[in-house]
């Protein structure tokens, strides 16, 4: 039996934009996704996170669905135009007050709220004067993580700077497909090196406050693995890891970006300088966790991408998710073997996990999400091996608690163990919500 240990934290994630709505409500301002979606052409099917979830007026009703679910901690983010409608200047007190609301709330409830100041939605006003291109944003951001540490600071359990900065920089500013829907790579860049510096400032802030709860940052990781053993596709796989997991890894751990991707970006046209030896201490200021995103793996090789020169490839006998996802539980494993030894970070937690079916309740009204049921229970044992071998996990964040709006995917994806009737916003406890309910309770897999 897979038995965690007693002080092992189970929670559950959400993002405000996904599940908050009142997008213009209160007096929060507009932020780079209220504009992004309101663009034709831009979300799948054509959906907005205008209502979503409606979790600013329903929060209540939620916080009872996790009080029943019995989670120890639960992830969510602060909007930062909820806050500052404008990224800076004026404080918006009814931002302020349903923050204060939610986390009283979850106390009450015995859960731990544990909050990430940036999960994508930067004021519009700022993306207006360059974005995260642009050093006002940067100073922006410590100064919003200043006033939300001092607000919050002693009612939080535990603190995350940035959550993917990788998918700010390059879905947002190189690929196009996420917000700000920009396409160049140059941009993406500038971006990168403007999030780990503010990562830096917000980390420096947090200590200057003398708060005593944890803080870290949340990046996406996959393992990547090469096609075949010739050396085209192990060279693909390495520039890949390069782009996708050591870019923000070795910032944060190391004070540098690393050096075989800068060298290839150079060669391609796309020179980005290191930090400076002031900047590097202040990216890598220290950190009491790192939070890993898992999904799925990557498979490479050698191929005709503009700028990698790689090639996806994507195995006939695995399974996929609804997303288009490989279901690859070893890789939960491995991303934390990998980091442990080569980063060394002093906790680690799960910060999200998940995976998207297409749930629809039966004719009794019931969602019979099996297939989640054993997506989840493979990944936590794999979790459960990396711990037994003594890497030091000690949390995990399910994604997510609610149906929520999946980004550039609309309402087309349903990652949540509680279904989101999206015309009534009836919420519908899922057969993963019960099996979730007992892994919990038991600090074990059933």
């Amino acid at each position: 039996m897979c038995k965690f240990p007693s002080n092992f934290i189970f929670g559950v994630a959400t993002a405000a934009y996904q599940i908050e709505g009142a997008w213009n409500e209160d007096g929060k301002g507009e932020s780079i996704w209220d504009r992004f979606v309101h663009t034709p052409g831009t979300i799948k099917d054509g959906t907005t996170g205008d209502v979503a979830c409606d979790h600013y007026h329903r929060f209540e009703e939620d916080v009872e669905l996790m009080k029943k679910l019995g989670i120890d901690a639960y992830r969510f983010s602060i909007s930062w135009p909820r806050i500052f409608p404008e990224g800076k200047g004026q404080i918006n007190e009814k931002g302020v007050r349903f923050y204060q609301q939610l986390i009283e709330k979850l106390k009450a409830a015995g859960i731990k709220p544990a909050v990430t100041l940036y999960h994508w939605d930067l004021p519009q006003a700022l993306q207006d004067r360059g974005g995260w291109e642009s050093e006002e944003t940067v100073e922006a951001f410590q100064d919003y993580a200043a006033f939300v540490f001092q607000q919050f600071g002693k009612e939080v359990f535990m603190w995350i700077t940035h959550n993917e900065p990788w998918v700010v920089a390059f879905p947002g500013h190189y690929e196009g497909w996420m917000a700000p829907g920009k396409k160049d790579f140059l941009a993406a860049l500038r971006v990168s090196r403007n999030l780990s510096l503010a990562h830096g400032l917000a980390v420096q802030e947090f200590r200057k406050q003398g708060i005593s709860s944890p803080i870290g940052i949340t990046l996406n990781l996959s393992p990547v693995h090469p096609a075949s053993k010739n050396e085209e596709d192990l060279l693909a796989a390495k520039r890949y890891d390069g782009y996708l997991n050591r870019w923000f890894l070795d910032p944060v751990f190391k004070g540098f970006f690393p050096e075989d991707m800068l060298e290839w970006y150079k060669q391609k046209g796309f020179a980005l300088p290191q930090f400076n030896e002031e900047e590097a201490k202040l990216v890598t200021q220290p950190l009491d966790f790192l939070g890993i995103n898992y999904y799925s793996r990557h498979i490479v090789k050698k191929g005709g991408h503009p700028l990698l020169e790689i090639e996806f490839v994507h195995p006939e006998n695995s399974k996929y998710c609804e997303m288009g996802w490989e279901i690859y539980p070893p890789g939960m494993y491995e991303i934390i073997k990998r980091v442990a030894e080569d980063y060394h970070p002093h906790e680690i937690y799960i910060t999200e996990n998940g995976v998207s079916f297409a749930d629809q309740p039966n004719q009794e009204g019931k969602i019979d999400d099996e297939e989640r049921v054993v997506f989840l229970r493979e990944h936590l044992k794999e979790l459960y091996r990396a711990i037994r071998e003594g890497y030091p996990v000690k949390g995990y964040f399910l994604w997510s608690l609610l149906d929520n709006f999946e980004w550039a995917q609309g309402y087309a994806q349903r990652f949540g163990i509680i279904y989101t009737d999206y015309q009534t916003l009836r919420r519908i406890p899922k057969k993963s919500f019960y099996w979730y309910q007992r892994v919990v309770k038991e600090k074990a897999l059933p």
